[in-house]
């Protein structure tokens, strides 16, 4: 899968992390988006390590469901990382 896909995956797995996870971030869409882009390459590394799997094609049930994880995770960590900014 391209580049692109990626991005597009990123997009799309983001936005769906975020109404896995509502809530108020700092940062709006675009943080949004590049946690989608950036959890989905956390995915397939995921994916690969723990898994033993990796991420197929644009419409393979597991590339989305790894990027969704991966932007998930990445959710998680900006939240306790910006959670402790704004509280310090």
């Amino acid at each position: 899968m391209g580049i692109l896909g990626w991005i597009v995956v990123g997009l799309i797995a983001g936005a769906l992390a975020k109404a896995i996870m509502p809530g108020n971030d700092p940062g709006g869409i675009l943080v949004t988006m590049l946690i989608g882009i950036v959890g989905g390459v956390i995915g397939g590394f995921v994916g690969r390590l723990i898994f033993n799997t990796d991420t197929g094609s644009f419409f393979d049930l597991r590339t989305w469901l790894l990027a969704i994880l991966g932007s998930v995770i990445v959710l998680a960590i900006y939240r306790l990382v910006v959670g402790r900014k704004s509280a310090a």
